[in-house]
């Protein structure tokens, strides 16, 4: 039983980097069409208007 344990908390782990991982590609494509003209300069994504 403790093995479901282990691999709960190392596919947890493994989800949580994804996420950050995730996260911060958003924020670089985000900047990235700010530059290029295609979103505005205000613009903020839900993510971010949430927390």
């Amino acid at each position: 039983m403790e093995t479901f344990g282990i691999i709960g908390m190392s596919m947890g782990t493994m989800g949580f980097i994804f996420a950050l991982n995730a996260m911060a590609r958003i924020d670089k494509l985000e900047e990235q069409l700010k530059q290029d003209g295609v979103l505005v300069e205000g613009f903020k994504s839900e993510c971010q208007t949430k927390t």
